[in-house]
């Protein structure tokens, strides 16, 4: 049973509460035995970064609809607090993730749909309705941050891959091992990145593709050229680089539910009542502010609740 709760903008201020949760992820490492994903290349033929060609389509008009409680996260610390283990388990990765090539840049839509297709990332920027939206965004790590994405609705991306009606899920990949990303040589992670989300979160108003930031293109260490964003879950959802989409009635295996299920799972919504098995999610630290209470669904139940209508079955699970 889902409580009833105010719209994701009604916090007030003096629910802010003194620092003294448990913030810091330690670094794990899995259990022999984890499979090891064959990987998906992308082309590291020469191509000039300097100027991205997709510069022009920024600033892209705001959508009024999504608002904030709270400041935007200022621009050069939420591009320099990131979270990109394909380069490096520390925060710290924005200079390495510059060796990331954007150009030549393809995705795949696969799978169950009518006619699979392979698409260049700017002919797919062309025909995308973009945007900008101001969100919130929950790490899994108990720190969260406010950001102006910009991009399209997953949704658009659906009505063009036109999936058959016996799809139930969206399987996203991103890029697979290369030298310039010098995480994945480490052999205990199931490389690549891997993520999924039910056809009716994928289709959610909420679920947003993600392919600037701050009036700009996204930054390399922040998802370029293309990234995920579903706010209502916790931020591991947020596969960023992404070169496959794949169409499903198989429920997929993320990332981190591969290597380490008792901890993370599918679904990984926002729900301060159910703890991490090592932190509390009761309260989170805005970058650049203080700890505040962390709400059910991020904020955005109006937007979401009715998708996990009659799954309390599923209890604790439901947020894992």
């Amino acid at each position: 049973m889902f409580i009833k709760i105010k719209r994701g903008w009604e916090m007030p201020e003096s629910a802010a509460t003194p620092e003294g949760v448990y913030l810091g992820r330690r670094h794990f490492l899995a259990a022999a035995g984890v499979t090891i994903a064959a990987p998906l290349m992308v082309s590291t033929a020469a191509a000039d970064d300097a100027a991205d060609p997709s510069a022009g389509l920024y600033p892209a008009k705001r959508n009024d609809k999504y608002k904030l409680d709270r400041d935007v996260t200022p621009e050069a610390m939420s591009t320099h607090y990131n979270n990109y283990y394909e380069f490096d388990t520390s925060k710290d990765v924005a200079a390495l993730a510059q060796a990331l090539p954007l150009r030549p840049w393809t995705v795949t839509i696969d799978g169950m749909v009518q006619k699979a297709q392979t698409v260049d990332i700017d002919t797919l920027l062309k025909q995308m309705p973009l945007e900008e939206r101001l969100y919130r965004h929950r790490c899994v790590e108990a720190w969260s941050m406010a950001v102006p994405w910009s991009g399209f609705p997953l949704k658009a991306l659906i009505d063009l891959a036109q999936p058959l009606s016996s799809a139930k899920y969206v399987r996203f990949e991103t890029f697979g091992a290369a030298d310039w990303a010098p995480g994945m040589a480490a052999p205990f992670y199931p490389w690549p990145y891997v993520e999924g989300l039910t056809m009716a979160e994928a289709t959610n108003e909420l679920a947003f593709m993600v392919t600037g930031m701050y009036g700009k293109p996204v930054p390399k260490q922040d998802g370029a050229p293309l990234r995920l964003v579903t706010p209502w879950k916790y931020g591991f959802k947020s596969a960023k680089g992404i070169v496959k989409i794949s169409f499903t009635d198989q429920q997929p295996m993320n990332f981190w539910q591969a290597l380490q299920s008792n901890e993370y799972g599918f679904w990984a919504n926002v729900n301060p009542e159910v703890a991490h098995p090592r932190w509390s999610q009761a309260q989170e630290r805005v970058l650049g502010g203080s700890m505040v209470p962390t709400q059910l669904f991020n904020g955005y139940g109006e937007y979401v609740a009715g998708l996990y209508s009659g799954m309390q079955d599923l209890g604790d699970t439901l947020y894992r």
